[in-house]
């Protein structure tokens, strides 16, 4: 292990809060995941192995965080000698939440409590103050009707519809049908924050502890997607949730699980 390259520094741009002092835990957890998903063997037919990223203290902006080799070959990253974020690679199954139509999203958008209320309005994924083409404007809104409970068991879900911005296209990937995809950070971004209302995100205060993602490929720039949020129930301070996103024609481009805290807000004032 002593003969392996260093590995570089992860930075959190502050462009990507989640809370105003502090990254967004979707995106800094696909931001490391892309450092554990090179650390270990994989099918090179999915692209991108399953990874799961614990946050262990809110991540912070614009500065360096050194990145390790964890023993159980994950890796770790740190800031002023603490650990903030492990990922390792994972072969846990990730649940896939059942799709809902396009207008059925974007109606249930129109819901969104965040619109009303939101505790993080500059978040970069799900904040209502963020503009066009700088933050996400994810809006997930209580679906209508819910499947059937053999399908899908679970809680209520939450749906919107989204279409990534040229801004947060990655630039160090040519696909084979030329089609400029979102970065493998933002597409943890957009899975997150889906989650987190399905957590019932607007009535209490919950944080990222812990994220599972899956992705079959990247969300395409300029294409509406339709994400898809689940509760999965709640013990004390945690609380589950399940979400998925699906391109224009029905595909699965990811999933993810999340396990949440509650927290109180005046940490996060």
């Amino acid at each position: 292990m002593n003969d392996l390259p260093d590995l570089p520094d992860l930075v959190v741009p502050s462009r990507f809060c989640g809370p105003p002092s502090s990254g967004n835990g979707g995106w800094s957890a696909g931001a490391i995941s892309a450092h554990a998903g090179q650390e270990c063997p994989h099918d090179h037919a999915q692209p991108w192995p399953t990874v799961t990223v614990s946050l262990l203290a809110p991540p912070p902006l614009d500065v360096p965080m050194q990145v390790s080799r964890a023993e159980d070959g994950g890796v770790v990253a740190s800031y002023g000698g603490k650990p903030v974020l492990t990922a390792r690679c994972s072969h846990d199954e990730v649940r896939v939440v059942e799709p809902v139509p396009a207008e059925e999203a974007r109606a249930a958008s129109a819901s969104f409590a965040g619109l009303t209320s939101h505790p993080f309005p500059t978040c970069f994924g799900c904040g209502t103050r963020r503009d066009p083409g700088d933050g996400l404007r994810i809006f997930p809104g209580r679906v209508a009707h819910a499947p059937p409970v053999d399908r899908n068991p679970g809680g209520p879900r939450v749906a919107a519809t989204w279409t990534p911005h040229p801004s947060v296209a990655e630039d160090f990937h040519a696909y084979a049908d030329g089609t400029p995809r979102a970065a493998l950070p933002v597409a943890w971004a957009a899975l997150d924050c889906v989650g987190g209302w399905a957590g019932d995100f607007g009535a209490r205060m919950i944080v990222l502890a812990r994220m599972t993602a899956r992705l079959d490929s990247l969300p395409a720039i300029g294409e509406e997607h339709v994400l898809v949020g689940m509760g999965r129930g709640n013990d004390g301070r945690k609380t589950w949730t399940s979400a998925t996103m699906y391109d224009a024609d029905g595909r699965v481009v990811g999933s993810a699980e999340h396990l949440w805290i509650t927290v109180d807000a005046a940490d996060f004032a």
